[in-house]
């Protein structure tokens, strides 16, 4: 629990472009941190899910999915999120196997590659089509389990959406095409979330200051962008600008109605097909 004099904030994120984008200004002192100090614990996905199971994190990263099951110890801040607008995670196959959109009968069965079991990619999965065989995978090891056959199909999240193509794979179902395509909304991936025991002063007073840094890196992209690029596992400059692009964008400045919505859908969806425990109403700070 943070102290009434301790202001470190240990805030775990996923060492990805963007969101080393949205820190820039926090990791170079480009703002008033209003007394804060943060430690960075830069995890993938799946393991900050662990973490924030566990309370360990006063401040992180979560995937949609995982924040079901973790809702009594952590509110929603409204800034942080990545939402896919008509674009989301990617099943990918290796080229040369049935071609066209695929159909939810024909991934009945196979073994598919997926990057944790609480990530919001495998419940949209599931949302799709429930009779697979999942193989679970660090994300970037999911390619490589595709190639060498150990998966029949991958399901593909972060920078691999965009670089897919050139590593000799297909895209065989945008999940988040298919899941405006069916509620006309769009589909939130991962939220930031704030420890209750806080108090709501400081969680108040924090999540100021992570809004204030996102907005700093869009209003001063090209240092930001330069940043970012370091995280970026070897990506070029031109898929850097348009990953960030994808996942920083208005709704991550603040979570609009729109937004809001389609977390409430997923939610939703999620314990009416039986996959989340409880039904869960999002509780923002």
């Amino acid at each position: 629990m943070l102290s009434t004099t301790a202001k470190t904030i240990r805030f775990g994120h996923s060492p990805d472009p963007d969101d080393a984008f949205m820190f820039y200004a926090i990791a170079k002192g480009k703002i008033d941190m209003r007394g804060f100090q943060v430690e960075h614990v830069v995890e993938d996905i799946e393991s900050l899910n662990q973490r924030a199971l566990k309370s360990e994190l006063e401040v992180t990263a979560v995937s949609c999915h995982a924040y079901a099951h973790l809702a009594d110890q952590y509110l929603v801040m409204r800034s942080g999120a990545s939402v896919g607008d008509q674009y989301g995670p990617i099943l990918i196959a290796r080229d040369g196997t049935l071609s066209g959109a695929w159909r939810p009968e024909d991934i009945r069965g196979k073994k598919i590659a997926i990057p944790g079991k609480l990530t919001t990619a495998y419940l949209s999965l599931q949302l799709f089509e429930k009779e697979f065989q999942p193989v679970f995978t660090p994300f970037d090891q999911i390619f490589d389990a595709v190639a060498a056959g150990k998966a029949d199909l991958g399901l593909i999240i972060h920078e691999g959406q965009i670089t897919y193509e050139q590593l000799g794979f297909r895209n065989v179902l945008d999940l988040g095409v298919w899941w405006f395509e069916k509620h006309k909304l769009p589909l939130p991936l991962g939220i930031d979330v704030i420890r209750r025991d806080l108090g709501a002063e400081t969680m108040r007073s924090f999540s100021a200051v992570f809004k204030e840094s996102i907005q700093y890196a869009l209003d001063h992209r090209e240092p930001a962008l330069d940043y970012a690029r370091e995280f970026g596992r070897g990506i070029s400059e031109k898929l850097n600008d348009r990953f960030v692009g994808m996942y920083v964008n208005d709704y991550t400045v603040d979570l609009n109605a729109k937004g809001h919505a389609g977390l409430c859908k997923l939610l939703q969806e999620g314990y009416e097909k039986g996959i989340l425990p409880r039904l869960v109403v999002p509780q923002f700070i």
